[in-house]
């Protein structure tokens, strides 16, 4: 892609989403997800191919889907309040409208459809963009109306998230699919604390973003996309291998590491407002999520030593992707557990 292209494309992705993040008019907020959607398009195309241009159309169709629901629900509250500022909505309908639309937009539960198959069909650095940038601007929309959500439809789609992304990871061999159902997982534990404590929201995004970028960075460096080739990753690289699997079951949530932060907060504040059937169930589907990345560690370092067999080995070449911030990002994704009790001060 041209470079002036890529920067104009790129700053126009940046510009909607801090639109939609700064302004307290519905209608700015409505131009700022067009301009974000419609910038994202190209980017999604950067390989043409037929495959790509497929999960395109499938992000631009359900995109505007949401979009169309948004205006819907903003309408309805004009009707309804007479303004277009983005206060607490006092209509009923018009808030659940625009709880579907943004739940939409995110990838929850039952509208989870579109993630794994778009994340699939596109590079890796366009999947980086949609499963952490793209998920500020509706996330941030949620956190402004969090007190007139509707508890029960919201606690609902995020039980469902967590329990889709556990389950449909099972018998994907395909990487960028198992971190798309993850990234459906990590939603539906944001969106269920969300009316309870929005700040812990962001704290699960941030280590989410963080997490997410990190794989990603690592999956880009050893342009590794399937189970099959991160398995061969033995014999060329044993370190970035480890680095990848310590990672991954961080975003799981293994206990000694950055991801089991989140879900300890989460548990801990869901219990504290008595609610426990909820965090019961949410931990033990997120269970489904550990078991296949559990699955990816076994496979890839468990059944084959490290040797350099003529039978495993691909050619390998010296790597040409750069990947800026690598360590410190590997670090803060696997070892700032200790840092929790300042985290929960925080909030």
């Amino acid at each position: 892609m041209n470079p002036i292209v890529f920067s104009m494309i790129m700053s126009t992705i940046v510009l909607g989403t801090l639109i939609v993040m700064t302004s307290s008019h519905w209608l700015a907020i409505w131009m700022g997800f067009e301009m974000n959607m419609l910038a994202i398009i190209p980017m999604l195309m950067k390989n043409h191919h037929p495959r790509s241009t497929e999960a395109a159309t499938k992000y631009f169709l359900t995109q505007a889907t949401a979009s169309m629901l948004l205006m819907l629900a903003v309408i309805i509250n004009l009707l309804h309040s007479g303004q277009w500022t983005v206060t607490k909505m006092l209509n009923p309908t018009a808030s659940i409208v625009l709880t579907l639309a943004l739940t939409m937009k995110l990838g929850l539960s039952p509208f989870h459809f579109w993630v794994p198959e778009v994340t699939q069909g596109v590079p890796l650095s366009s999947g980086l963009i949609l499963l952490t940038w793209q998920k500020l601007a509706p996330l941030a929309i949620l956190y402004t109306i969090a007190p007139s959500i509707n508890l029960e439809l919201l606690l609902t789609m995020s039980m469902a998230s967590v329990a889709v992304g556990g389950w449909g990871g099972l018998n994907q061999t395909q990487l960028r699919k198992i971190m798309a159902y993850s990234s459906i997982a990590h939603m539906g534990w944001m969106t269920a604390i969300l009316t309870y404590n929005p700040t812990m929201t962001i704290l699960n995004l941030m280590i989410y973003i963080l997490m997410t970028t990190t794989v990603f960075m690592l999956l880009i460096s050893t342009m590794t996309t399937t189970t099959l080739s991160l398995s061969h990753m033995w014999n060329k690289t044993p370190l970035i291998t480890i680095i990848i699997l310590t990672v991954m079951l961080s975003l799981g949530g293994l206990p000694p590491l950055t991801g089991f932060m989140p879900k300890w907060m989460i548990i801990q504040e869901l219990t504290k407002n008595e609610s426990l059937v909820l965090p019961t169930m949410m931990a033990v589907t997120a269970l489904l999520n550990l078991y296949f990345y559990m699955r990816l560690t076994y496979a890839t370092s468990l059944t084959m030593l490290p040797t350099t067999n003529n039978n495993k080995i691909k050619w390998y070449f010296e790597p040409t992707k750069q990947t800026m911030c690598l360590p410190p990002l590997v670090i803060m994704s696997t070892m700032i557990l200790p840092l929790t009790p300042l985290m929960a001060v925080l909030n």
